[in-house]
């Protein structure tokens, strides 16, 4: 389809495992150089080996490229994160072999799961036969620019993992390696990361040892933390009597939402997922996709005219999206506010000029803050140009009081609980409901997880106890059935 747009065409192949090692022979030397030639005679212009966990170690990289180099004529393009710290000389030995392009980052962006650092690979090259020519004083000021900019972006920063050898056995991507850890934070369980980590590696070793990419990376990140939070072992998984509501997207990922993986899955592995109501597709994926020209129905992110990058965005990320949209109807188009207004707000007496349109600009002041009611609701007074207004916002900072939610008996089969903390993004029963066994009740959401909690025997919805948007904790009882 890019060729016939008359585009350009990179054509990536994702690396994992290690072609260095003799033991691990499912993605050897010869499987990337086959997928390399069949991508060039697929009328590829260039092909790029994204290595989106680091793992393509120095000696590795030199092997991998100088044989591409041998078997294909168009460019080379490498991509790596520095998650294990020694990236850079996985750089320095693809340059040598011959590669055309590789991924560096700025360096107050780069290390551990960014990538290796630019500043330092051109000075290492300054000498070589295949020096970049840059300036590297000129680098090193643009670097001090980011690392400035960086300051108003610190809140949201992840703890800065240390680089460790644990990488090669978990494969975690970069991009993936931060987000995952967040949502353990989030979850209360950062003192497990390293056995999440080796959940992680369990997982991948029960679907069959997986090419973990966004989507695939995710599915595994998230059936670590739905393992790790339900304290159950792969033997549980695969073999346990009990019942289990699997996050959403391990049934997609089982289903073939995400495509078929490189050597299918394991013995067992579907059956024991998708049950025998729920055939996994086959083939490619694409037939399930909806059609960009069918997506009418879209919320209205602002004006009347729904764009193409609206289109695109609801397609990609529906809830993102949707939370974008309610954003701006509740606030307005809230991207003219200054980084650090947007981010930290005002101190008491600070004043700031916002121009909302062409020459027209708002003056506001900070007044001062009320103090927060048991709804986490506080009161904030501010002039907004030389007049005093006063607004009710809800303080995120603040918890508001809770009532402590009921329990759900694990010995009640009437009973149907939190598998783990999260927010009830959707009900989809109503009381004096007749419903099935595993018939879906209810969604929930935790850091971009969803999981569907299912009934756990046939019978009427007598109560519910919760309501979309409510928070709850593992083993919080959300539906009793009769």
């Amino acid at each position: 389809a890019t060729l016939e747009a008359g585009a350009i065409c990179e054509a990536a192949i994702c690396y994992t495992g290690d072609i260095t090692d003799p033991e691990r022979t499912k993605y050897n030397l010869d499987y990337y150089v086959g997928l390399a030639k069949e991508l060039e005679g697929m009328g590829a212009h260039l092909l790029a080996v994204k290595d989106m966990a680091g793992l393509c170690k120095p000696e590795a990289a030199r092997l991998l490229f100088t044989t591409l180099k041998q078997e294909i004529g168009i460019p080379i393009h490498f991509h790596t994160h520095d998650t294990s710290g020694i990236q850079a000389a996985s750089v320095l030995n693809a340059a040598d072999a011959g590669v055309e392009i590789v991924d560096v980052a700025f360096a107050s962006m780069s290390g551990v799961t960014s990538q290796p650092n630019l500043n330092t690979v051109v000075e290492a090259m300054r000498l070589h036969p295949r020096s970049t020519g840059l300036d590297t004083a000129s680098l090193d000021a643009i670097a001090d620019y980011w690392r400035a900019v960086r300051e108003f972006y610190l809140p949201f920063a992840s703890e800065t993992l240390p680089a460790t050898a644990d990488l090669y056995r978990h494969e975690i991507p970069g991009g993936q390696y931060t987000n995952l850890y967040q949502q353990a934070r989030e979850l209360d369980l950062a003192d497990d990361w390293h056995r999440i980590c080796e959940v992680y590696a369990q997982v991948n070793d029960m679907f069959g040892d997986l090419i973990k990419v966004t989507p695939t990376s995710k599915a595994v990140g998230d059936m670590a933390l739905f393992m790790v939070v339900n304290d159950l072992s792969c033997d549980d998984v695969l073999h346990g009597e009990a019942k289990i509501d699997f996050p959403q997207s391990i049934i997609d990922l089982v289903r073939g939402k995400m495509g078929q993986p490189y050597g299918g899955f394991p013995e067992g592995v579907k059956e024991r997922i998708l049950g025998t109501a729920d055939a996994p597709a086959e083939g490619r994926s694409d037939p399930v996709l909806p059609d960009l020209q069918d997506l009418v129905d879209i919320p209205q992110l602002g004006g009347s005219e729904t764009r193409m990058r609206d289109q695109l965005s609801y397609a990609l990320y529906p809830r993102v999206f949707e939370e974008l949209c309610a954003h701006v109807r509740e606030f307005g188009d809230t991207s003219c506010l200054p980084t650090p207004v947007f981010f930290y707000g005002l101190e008491d007496g600070e004043e700031v000029n916002i121009e909302i349109e062409k020459g027209k600009t708002l003056i506001i002041k900070l007044i001062g803050l009320g103090t927060p009611n048991d709804h986490g609701e506080r009161s904030v007074f501010f002039e907004l140009s030389g007049q005093l207004r006063e607004a009710v916002i809800r303080d995120a900072a603040v918890e508001p009081v809770r009532e402590a939610k009921t329990k759900a008996d694990p010995d009640d089969r009437s009973h149907i609980g939190a598998g783990m903390p999260g927010v009830v993004s959707r009900v989809g029963v109503a009381a004096g409901d007749a419903v099935r066994e595993t018939q879906p009740l209810l969604t929930l959401e935790a850091m971009k997880m969803e999981t569907t909690v299912s009934a756990t025997r046939s019978g009427v919805v007598s109560e519910i106890h919760v309501k979309a948007g409510d928070q709850v904790e593992a083993g919080d009882l959300l539906i009793e059935l009769r």
